[in-house]
């Protein structure tokens, strides 16, 4: 695998320029192959400031720890340096994002230098198109301390004959443990803190042109105010994984709810009128 050290973050804004630019280039078929480079970036440390403007739009109070979502947002810049680079198959405007899950070895301090390494893999048929993740790796000095799978879709027909992968069991919506009203401009906040800007999140009339009747809040912001509404109780080395179903319009009310289990805790986000937007689960994992 050919592994390329970054010295800083790519600059998002001129990726998703270049993204603008090449995508009516990339028109892969359903057995297109993915790039096997890899790419690394050590060094990292965390800006106090930006974190607490990220603690406060999740719902996080203030640790020694960083969340456990926190670092998807220092590795983004390299997933989306690889899924723009000339040898990726696919369009990054239209890609949908489908599950992510991250497993915690150990905490991660605000003080901690971070190495991340991120690399796409396990491309695969979907009833609906074609499916890969992008996988991310965080070291700690030589210890692996945080790991993440973010599943993507890029839709392009139906194909029923490819089985559904197994899902995370269903919570029941209804007497809700916790409602959230969402603002409006909960994803240009999100956007700015995450570098996010797919324009589906950034102005109602940007999300119209991709199909949205508004704009829509990011997956990975609603898994992160889950996560927060367990903080204090997640064990140090957990994983939780989550399946993005229904966008979450803005502005919005939507209910969490979490359900008890022996080896596993499910949660779940649903709107007013009880449509499920996300669904997950988290479990202890060995230290």
């Amino acid at each position: 695998m050919p592994t390329e050290e970054l010295s800083e973050s790519p600059n998002l804004g001129a990726l998703y320029l270049k993204a603008a630019g090449t995508a009516p280039l990339r028109r892969a078929g359903r057995d297109a192959e993915l790039p096997d480079t890899e790419y690394v970036r050590s060094g990292i440390t965390v800006d106090r400031e930006h974190l607490a403007e990220y603690n406060r739009l999740c719902g996080f109070g203030t640790r020694d720890e960083l969340p456990i979502t926190y670092p998807h947002i220092t590795s983004f810049p390299l997933a989306v340096r690889l899924m723009t680079d000339r040898d990726f198959p696919f369009p990054l405007v239209g890609l949908v994002h489908v599950a992510n899950r991250i497993t915690r070895y150990r905490h991660v301090l605000v003080t901690d230098s971070m190495t991340q390494r991120v690399r796409l893999a396990n491309a695969r048929r979907h009833p609906k198109g074609r499916q890969f993740d992008v996988i991310t790796e965080t070291s700690v000095g030589d210890r692996l301390v945080w790991t993440e799978t973010s599943t993507y879709l890029r839709r392009s027909g139906s194909d029923e004959s490819v089985p559904r992968p197994e899902g995370i069991p269903e919570v029941a919506a209804g007497a809700p443990t916790a409602t959230w009203r969402l603002p409006a401009n909960l994803g240009r906040r999100y956007a700015a803190v995450s570098g996010d800007r797919n324009p589906i999140h950034l102005s109602p009339l940007t999300a119209k042109a991709f199909g949205f009747p508004r704009t829509i809040a990011h997956g990975m912001w609603s898994k992160a105010r889950c996560l927060a509404a367990f903080e204090g109780r997640l064990p140090e080395a957990c994983s939780v994984e989550v399946e993005f179903a229904k966008p979450v319009l803005l502005p919005s009310r939507v209910d969490f709810t979490e359900q008890p289990g022996e080896s596993e805790k499910l949660f779940a986000l649903h709107s007013a009128s009880g449509k499920p937007h996300l669904k997950g689960r988290w479990r202890s994992e060995p230290e």
